[in-house]
């Protein structure tokens, strides 16, 4: 078996040649792209080569957005507040987001959803959970601090009722009936006790 040593300075050795090359200060293997002859075999390939052809020019930006694309792993973003991590994976990411950390009974939730694996239907009903929690606790947070949400808006019902009013409408109906049948149901149970 190789050592990790033999191993870079084999990969290193047929980069030129072979798939891959390895920087040897670094110590791990990257990836060599093809060249546009060695594919040029494939049925197809290159077909979005003119900018005509590609269904995104409108919005693509020339130069492109990541021309200095560095080789090898980002470096490590401090960690200024609580980053929680799958049990499957051996530690955190190199970057991460740090927008929404958790807080409060959804940050409770969301702990609870990461001490079980991601194949776990609890750990993804868990996480729903807390979205669902974390809402109430925006609408309750913008009470506290004089702030009346504008539900309808910030729930896209302005735009379906613009764009979808029929969808709207019958979402409605839907949401409307549910309500009644449930206000009956509860209302029948108390007059029979």
């Amino acid at each position: 078996m190789e050592t990790r040593h033999e191993m870079t300075e084999h990969h290193h050795h047929h980069g030129a040649e072979g798939h891959v090359h390895a920087h040897p200060t670094q110590g791990h293997i990257v990836p060599r792209r093809p060249s546009p002859d060695e594919l040029s075999h494939i049925q197809g390939w290159g077909a979005d080569l003119d900018r005509k052809n590609r269904p995104a020019v409108p919005m693509e930006r020339t130069p492109p957005r990541y021309t200095d694309a560095k080789e090898g792993l980002p470096e490590k973003q401090p960690e200024r507040v609580e980053v929680l991590v799958s049990p499957e994976r051996p530690g955190i990411t190199p970057l991460f987001g740090t927008a929404q950390p958790p807080s409060g009974l959804s940050g409770m939730i969301r702990r609870a959803a990461f001490k079980s694996t991601e194949n776990d239907l609890r750990h993804w009903m868990l996480l729903l959970l807390a979205d669902r929690v974390n809402v109430v606790e925006g609408v309750v947070d913008d009470l506290a601090h004089g702030k009346v949400p504008n539900v309808f808006a910030e729930m896209g019902l302005q735009a379906e009722w613009k764009h979808n009013p029929g969808g709207l409408v019958k979402k409605a109906a839907i949401a409307t009936a549910v309500v009644g049948t449930a206000w009956y149901l509860l209302n029948r149970r108390d007059r029979y006790r």
